[in-house]
């Protein structure tokens, strides 16, 4: 693994940091609702119209063919060119990182070529519906049911923690379609039309006040027969496609905004004073875990370099990007409770998730990176029996 960038990437750099420059929306993104819809897939248009959608996607699916290390290069100038909102806080995650990949990986020719576009083009929202509320994080423990009739499926259940579901056009569904078959077989992936009769959605509030999550209820909703992704029953197989993207190379863009984050409290630490009038950077138990926060993105970056490295040689993330997930989900939290000591009595008022000097609302979303996507349990799980080869519990 070289961690030098060539001429190549040196150059896509510069060219990522003008266009950035020439093109990053300068005002808020709006919290929820219409609005944020609208913002996030203007954004994504934009990406697609100066050529920044897709970088690591094939060119035959539209994308620019390149590298996942220029795709972290991007993400690096992203985070550096002070942008107002965060890449992986947007509705086209999931269209952009579950979505799309699991297609090119698993899709037949007629989906990719239907649904492909329409998400690098900012057209349509995706959403996940994995979660259920008896199943928690035990994936295949899902009772979402669907029963073939002609050449539809007929789905009845409920899902939970589904971001962005108020808003979505699509959504990567899993459904138990052979109720008899061990719980990891007669599960299949299906794409979901959010508009489809029989869907009722219903928002969460979290602690944060934000309404990013949705329950979604199931009765008798019809899906075409062609909207099962690989085959039925096999959508197990399917989902952990998915999902080793997302704990592979989804959340690159969440660890380069951490780097800029830890730098940014290290600012807040040299401004704000604390007891005796002396700046908080001058206390040593604040110094030293600032340094450790600092010293620990840069052991992640690190990490997501060899992910990548592997990546690049097997054509697929592996279960060592549950490694990377877990590692990232618990720094992140610690990150932001530092930052409430720093600031001090000011963590008593309420911050948006998203901006510039934000604390509290990011520091309450943080709990999130130690449960979606799998617990910190189920990764510890992976890593154990799939990465260092021990015994199944």
């Amino acid at each position: 693994m070289n961690l030098d960038l060539t001429p190549e990437e040196q150059a896509f750099r510069e060219e990522a940091r003008t266009w950035l420059r020439e093109n990053l929306p300068k005002q808020e993104r709006p919290p929820e609702g219409a609005e944020m819809r609208a913002f996030d897939l203007a954004w994504q248009r934009t990406l697609f119209d100066g050529g920044w959608a897709g970088i690591n996607w094939p060119t035959e699916f539209g994308g620019r063919g390149l590298s996942d290390i220029q795709q972290m290069i991007w993400y690096e100038e992203f985070a550096s060119a002070d942008p107002p909102f965060t890449l992986n806080n947007s509705c086209t995650f999931v269209g952009n990182n579950h979505g799309g990949p699991t297609l090119m990986a698993k899709g037949n020719d007629a989906q990719k070529a239907e649904h492909l576009p329409r998400i690098l083009r900012g057209e349509v929202v995706w959403c996940q519906g994995f979660s259920e509320p008896g199943a928690g994080s035990d994936l295949a423990g899902l009772n979402t049911k669907a029963v073939i009739d002609g050449d539809e499926l007929v789905v009845t259940g409920q899902k939970t923690w589904t971001s962005y579901a108020h808003v979505a056009d699509l959504q990567e569904l899993l459904v138990r379609t052979d109720p008899d078959a061990p719980k990891h077989k007669g599960i299949s992936w299906v794409i979901c039309d959010m508009d489809s009769p029989g869907i009722e959605i219903r928002e969460i509030e979290t602690m944060s006040h934000v309404t990013d999550f949705c329950e979604v209820f199931y009765d008798e909703v019809r899906i075409p027969l062609a909207n099962v992704v690989g085959e039925i029953n096999d959508g197990w197989r399917v989902a952990m496609s998915t999902l080793s993207f997302e704990r592979g190379t989804a959340f690159m863009a969440d660890q380069v905004e951490l780097a800029a984050t830890v730098e940014d409290l290290i600012g807040e630490a040299r401004s704000r004073t604390g007891a005796g009038g002396r700046p908080m950077i001058d206390d040593d138990e604040i110094a030293r875990r600032l340094a450790t926060a600092r010293a620990e993105v840069a052991a992640l970056r690190a990490m997501t370099i060899a992910g990548i490295s592997r990546t690049a040689r097997t054509g697929m993330p592996g279960p060592e990007g549950s490694m990377i997930r877990l590692f990232h989900g618990e720094l992140h939290k610690r990150v932001y409770a530092l930052a409430l000591e720093i600031i001090d009595s000011e963590a008593l008022r309420l911050t948006p998730v998203d901006g510039e000097g934000v604390w509290t609302g990011p520091y309450l979303q943080s709990f999130a990176y130690t449960i979606g996507g799998g617990t910190t349990d189920i990764q510890r799980n992976i890593v154990g029996e799939r990465v260092l080869g021990l015994p199944r519990q």
